[in-house]
């Protein structure tokens, strides 16, 4: 039996399983050398310096194509070092039509950062594709989505999405983070390129920093690595290993995340003090049904909404269980308050029209019982 012919799960178990020849390592070996010995002039063995190509790297590369079912992995120093790699793909007076309902960092970076190069961006509600379609230029580009969105989780028409763009010969990303590979494949529905921050669920354990691109085919996978080269925003061989560990029990985590963050939701959602919550896999969420289709399983991000700002600063300040942090996607549960911290940069004046206001909070369900999950919830609300 062929390894492609194996379940995913146990390709993922076996990422790097005894590809060392010389050893047999079952656990890949971490290669740190920054530089390799030529056996001769106009030779190499393949290696030459570790910003252009790494072994550990390489394996970790080809695990995250083979996850999403792409033809090129390119791993970074972060998430936002992937995005920047990505938008340096396009050029001065293109256009990018981006999700409104996204991380404040890449709004960061589009807006302070890329706009002063003369690219341009549009946020728009990805949810409505009319509103998409309306947003499209002759010079538009790409359409940058992320789905769920961050952090009310709007669900986008991946499929609608697609077709549009391959209409207007656009590229088709998608951030892939909230969800990952295990509960929905953009490629499916004609994504061009995905985009993870491996910080997060890939990497699963709040102790690494990485960024992730697939791309769909060799062609734009080969432009995007001679930019991941040029540019140098590598991940290191250390944290290469650390997250080919991590992918090993991804499929095992994002079950119990996904589990326990229904569990909450329904919880959260029959509290006198709470007056929203948005989680998909609610039955009255207005993307419920359309993530029924296109995912396998609805994640375990949810926010929600206290009736004051005093009470959802009160909440933040009397958890015990559940740490007040940035970040999402460990095994540890975050909560955040997007208005202050991951849409900070966002104008005030966007973040309200969006609803990121001062009672918005954001929870990343992690591994912890559940029971103790919403006693900590239950206590912190009191």
């Amino acid at each position: 039996m062929s390894r492609q012919n194996w379940n995913r799960t146990s390709r993922l178990v076996q990422i790097g399983t005894g590809r060392d020849e010389r050893t047999g390592a079952i656990s890949f070996p971490i290669y740190p050398s920054a530089t390799y010995r030529h056996p001769g002039v106009g030779q190499s063995t393949g290696y030459d310096y570790t910003r252009s190509n790494n072994p550990t790297r390489e394996v970790l590369e080809q695990a995250l194509a083979d996850l999403e079912g792409g033809a090129r992995g390119l791993a970074f120093s972060s998430g936002m070092a992937a995005l920047t790699t990505l938008f340096l793909h396009f050029s001065s007076g293109d256009h990018l039509v981006v999700s409104q309902d996204l991380y404040g960092g890449t709004y960061r970076i589009l807006d302070q950062v890329f706009n002063t190069f003369g690219l341009r961006s549009s946020y728009v509600d990805t949810t409505d594709s009319t509103a998409v379609a309306a947003a499209i230029r002759p010079e538009t580009r790409a359409l940058l989505v992320e789905t769920p969105g961050n952090p009310l989780l709007g669900v986008a028409d991946l499929k609608v999405l697609g077709e549009l763009c391959r209409e207007h010969e656009m590229l088709f990303i998608v951030d892939n983070t909230f969800l990952t590979p295990i509960l929905q494949r953009p490629f499916e529905f004609g994504a061009d390129i995905v985009v993870h921050s491996a910080t997060k669920y890939l990497g699963g354990h709040s102790d690494l920093c990485a960024g992730v691109l697939v791309a769909r085919d060799e062609t734009l996978g080969e432009r995007l690595y001679f930019l991941q080269n040029s540019t140098g925003g590598i991940l290191p061989p250390q944290d290469c290993w650390l997250l080919i560990r991590s992918l090993k029990t991804l499929p095992l985590r994002i079950e119990r995340h996904c589990r326990s963050a229904m569990t909450i939701a329904r919880w959260l959602q029959q509290h006198e003090k709470i007056s929203a919550v948005y989680f998909p896999g609610l039955e009255n969420h207005p993307g419920h049904s359309l993530s029924q289709r296109q995912a396998s399983d609805f994640g375990g991000m949810l926010s929600f909404r206290t009736r004051t700002p005093e009470q959802a600063r009160r909440v933040l300040e009397r958890l015990q269980l559940i740490s007040f942090a940035e970040s999402l996607g460990g095994v540890e549960s975050l909560m955040t308050l997007p208005a202050v911290q991951t849409h900070g940069d966002i104008p005030e004046q966007d973040r309200l029209r969006l609803g990121i206001d001062d009672c918005l909070l954001r929870l990343s369900v992690g591994l912890e019982e559940v029971e103790d999950l919403i006693a900590d919830l239950d206590q912190a609300l009191a």
